[in-house]
């Protein structure tokens, strides 16, 4: 499995235009990112713009995940104008990534990342597993949308996850929980391996997020093939519903 957490927050100034990428810095300033010069704008300035979407690489659109995370963390998240950010986006979208999250209601990826409307396709399923469904979203996103970032979101006391571990048996709810089981075996963990030990439910949940990373390459070629020509990339990421800290994989 090639996904492996790697606790990187850098700081650092914003470079977009606008909001996705949270309150600019000293008016007038032009950052230098990867050979790129984008310029910053004041908050409240619209959604995000296919040009501005495109000037930025998959490394740059997760890097501003994560400060979008330490301002959320920080309570400084910016000040957004949703209604201007409805009107820009209206008559189209240009997101620079597409999440795929939890379905519980303590992980909201647009707050824990501080974005805005227009900036992400958000994608939600106990687990965060993905089906053959998710995938033709997560294409359509990429493939038709010009999306450079798939980023696959577990968390901690993930229920799902604990349900997989008891071997839930309800309704539809038993076929989605299969597709997290795969996990269990897969988790190395020496210490009490049962749902009440919240460590190994943390553990299982890590290494849900990495099959399901594993699962959307081998089961998506378009996916697969973007990520090979550089054009987007798949990553994975942890948050901690304790400390609001996401972790990404580098």
């Amino acid at each position: 499995m090639k996904w492996a957490p790697a606790n990187v927050f850098q700081t650092g100034r914003l470079w977009n235009r606008r909001n996705f990428l949270g309150a600019g810095t000293a008016a007038g300033m032009l950052p230098i990112l990867g050979g790129l010069s984008l310029q910053l704008a004041s908050p409240g300035s619209g959604s995000l713009t296919k040009e501005e979407r495109d000037r930025m690489t998959p490394d740059q659109v997760l890097e501003e995940l994560k400060k979008g995370n330490e301002r959320f963390r920080a309570g400084k998240m910016v000040s957004r104008d949703y209604r201007a950010e409805k009107r820009a986006s209206a008559g189209g979208q240009y997101p620079a990534a597409v999440i795929l999250g939890c379905v519980d209601s303590r992980v909201p990826a647009e707050i824990v990342f501080d974005t805005g409307i227009g900036d992400t396709f958000n994608a939600r399923v106990a687990g965060n597993v993905a089906n053959d469904d998710i995938l033709g979203s997560m294409e359509f996103a990429c493939a038709v949308t010009g999306a450079k970032l798939v980023l696959v979101l577990g968390h901690t006391a993930c229920g799902a996850v604990k349900g997989a571990i008891d071997d839930v048996v309800l309704g539809n709810l038993t076929g989605l929980l299969a597709r997290i089981k795969p996990a269990i075996p897969a988790t190395k963990y020496d210490g009490e391996r049962t749902s009440k030990n919240y460590a190994f439910v943390d553990a299982v949940a890590h290494t849900n997020v990495g099959l399901t990373i594993d699962f959307i390459r081998q089961r998506s070629s378009v996916l697969s093939d973007l990520e090979k020509k550089g054009s987007i990339k798949i990553a994975g990421a942890m948050y901690n519903l304790a400390n609001g800290v996401a972790t990404f994989d580098r």
